[in-house]
């Protein structure tokens, strides 16, 4: 049984105007930020275009060039987003447990170290230069669940926290997987303002049918753990497509999307549960090679910006709507 009675944990709480919140990266075909090419000024302009028409919260990863582009066209476009704006943290510590290579020499480490720092204190001057857009500031992305490639020690994480909260007033949080929550991670929760919780039952093998009430699970072991803590969810959706790499080709399309996405809204919505979807457009840079590797595929737009199934309802009403009170059209959405 979930005890629900003081879980208006998320925009009531945290005392945030309540809105739609969606995880937004922009990287288009040809674009990576590991080779250093990076969606235009324009092209997030276009972006930020079609996500204003039905959300009012952003999460971006981290603060690097894209971040530092997407808060210059929020503030000189007057654009209305709030932004939860995080850190990219690499691996401080190397894990045996990753299924794929997390084994990292001293020098390496040192180095990531030092990174880490420097992605903090630019966290510090970003939260302050766009004091009114950024509303909280995240210090990582699943940086100490079991199979991460960028291990951090609580300690560590710990420590990035106490920084940030000497220098900014805005919330922090720290993104990451439920499980962790539920052990590990308890000495670090005194030292938040809210607990950000990812959750996939896609990933974990559910099927449509369990999906709502196996999120619920997820969200309530660590929501009901922490009674006294806002608790949102940073991470939420479901996949498109599939090669069968942890999801089975026959659970992964655009109709399971878009029910997920349905009952997940209905729930959250109800429940008063700030709760970021993940995530806006598809990203061809991640994950392997192959076309239908499913962490390509999660996005509520093509890669092109059109609308999949999930949307395409929704924002043909949008458009309609602006072409009536003579609002802009947004381009490539039909």
């Amino acid at each position: 049984m979930f005890n629900t009675d003081n879980q208006a944990a998320g925009s009531l709480k945290m005392n945030l105007t309540p809105g739609n919140a969606i995880c937004y990266s922009g990287y288009r075909e040809g674009q990576n930020p590991g080779t250093g090419h990076y969606p235009s000024f324009d092209e997030v302009k276009e972006d930020l275009t079609i996500l204003s028409q039905n959300w009012t919260y952003l999460r971006l990863y981290d603060c690097g060039p894209h971040a530092e582009i997407v808060l210059d066209v929020i503030q000189k476009e007057g654009f209305a987003f709030k932004v939860m704006l995080g850190a990219d943290l690499g691996a401080e510590m190397s894990n045996p447990n990753c299924p794929w290579d997390a084994n990292f020499d001293a020098e390496t480490l040192q180095k990531n170290q030092a990174n880490n720092l420097a992605q903090i204190n630019k966290l510090i001057a970003l939260s302050k230069q766009y004091s009114d857009t950024i509303f909280s500031v995240s210090i990582g992305n699943e940086a100490s669940v079991e199979w991460t490639d960028h291990l951090v020690s609580v300690e560590s994480l710990i420590g990035y926290v106490r920084m940030i909260k000497k220098e900014i007033s805005q919330p922090v949080t720290f993104c990451e997987n439920y499980v962790p929550w539920t052990n590990k991670l308890a000495p670090l929760v005194a030292e938040l303002d809210f607990l950000s919780i990812h959750t996939y039952p896609v990933w974990e093998y559910q099927t449509i049918e369990t999906a709502l009430e196996y999120t619920k699970q997820n969200y309530y072991s660590v929501a009901n753990m922490y009674p006294d803590t806002p608790v949102c969810i940073t991470e939420a959706g479901w996949a498109c497509a599939s090669n069968g790499r942890g999801i089975e080709p026959w659970n992964a399309s655009q109709e399971l999307q878009a029910i997920y996405y349905e009952q997940l809204m209905e729930w959250t919505t109800q429940a008063q549960i700030l709760t970021f979807v993940f995530e806006a457009f598809d990203e061809q840079w991640k994950g392997s090679s192959h076309p239908l590797e499913p962490e390509k595929h999660w996005g509520l737009f093509n890669l092109d910006r059109t609308p999949k199934l999930v949307m395409k309802s929704l924002y043909q009403q949008l458009n309609q709507a602006s072409q009536q009170d003579g609002s802009v059209i947004i381009q490539n959405v039909s």
